[in-house]
């Protein structure tokens, strides 16, 4: 909210959406509230919003996958999300309640990634809606994650095309990542190279672009951090690190947050479905680990 010239401005936190009614209201002491409803004119220039990517971009995920990432090109509508994406199987069938249902949709600020969570209770062993109703995915099947060409963008536009991207189901794992399996491939000194880290296994997109830092100091990681520019690829196998200065021959580490996760949602020293009976731990003892590596 913002007071300027005897004039109120409330500038939304999200995009107002088109097609949707709204209504303003204004109360003050010892008057009569000033009450108008307003709806934003529909946009009719042709649809240009797509689907421009989904994660995991792996075609084989495992049974206990935990969620997933949908990018589109442009702004879209919140309130709808349930009802433009389903999970169907190999012949089309719907899969009944795949998703947590939040009022609060997972939306980033641009309102141009949406982040979808499978129901916990489909995937923790011992819970009742495992019992009862049984797991969104099981291995040896195929599935795809069907997103809807009705569901329309912050203009009021319908997707230009639906997406469809299917996957390819293996075990669960729930065998928490250790970067000690990593392979890191160290730059050369007095380059702008990348340092490379090859992962054994498929990462979670979003967290490996933000857990993962460098710093100019070996041992416990605490030295200063390395500025630069990350890419995530190779189906979220690969981490590749562009500095913004050339390196500096010398030692480095590469500091991982404990709370990065595979695609079950496994972190490091934890699984996601922790099993107390065997020992398994109910929370992180560490906030972060470090890998040491040289610059020649």
């Amino acid at each position: 909210w913002t007071v300027a010239e005897k004039k109120l401005r409330f500038e939304p936190r999200f995009p107002l959406t088109r097609g949707v009614r709204y209504r303003a209201e204004l109360r003050l002491p010892r008057a009569a509230a000033v009450i108008a409803r307003f709806e934003l004119p529909p946009d009719l220039t042709p649809s240009t919003t797509v689907v421009t990517q989904v994660y995991p971009s792996a075609s084989v995920i495992p049974e206990n996958q935990l969620k997933f990432y949908v990018h589109f090109s442009a702004p879209m509508t919140r309130g709808s999300v349930y009802q433009h994406v389903q999970i169907r199987d190999a012949a089309g069938g719907v899969v009944d309640m795949p998703f947590l249902e939040l009022e609060e949709e997972l939306w980033d600020a641009s309102m141009t990634r949406l982040t979808l969570l499978i129901h916990p209770g489909r995937i923790k062993r011992g819970v009742k809606p495992l019992e009862d109703i049984g797991p969104v995915f099981e291995a040896g099947k195929t599935y795809s994650l069907s997103i809807s060409a009705g569901w329309r963008d912050a203009a009021g536009r319908p997707l230009r095309k639906d997406a469809q991207p299917r996957y390819n189901v293996g075990p669960a794992d729930r065998t928490p990542p250790d970067p000690a399996r990593w392979k890191i491939l160290s730059p050369k000194g007095n380059t702008n190279d990348a340092l490379l880290v090859h992962f054994d296994e498929s990462l979670d997109h979003a967290l490996a672009q933000r857990l993962i830092t460098v710093r100019a100091s070996a041992g416990s990681g605490d030295g200063e951090q390395i500025d630069g520019e990350v890419d995530v690829s190779g189906n979220e196998r690969t981490w590749k690190f562009v500095p913004a200065k050339s390196w500096t021959k010398g030692s480095y580490a590469l500091t991982v947050a404990t709370t990065i996760e595979d695609l079950a949602g496994n972190n490091i020293g934890k699984t996601f479905d922790v099993d107390l009976s065997e020992g398994g731990q109910r929370r992180l003892e560490k906030r972060s680990v470090s890998i040491e590596f040289e610059v020649k």
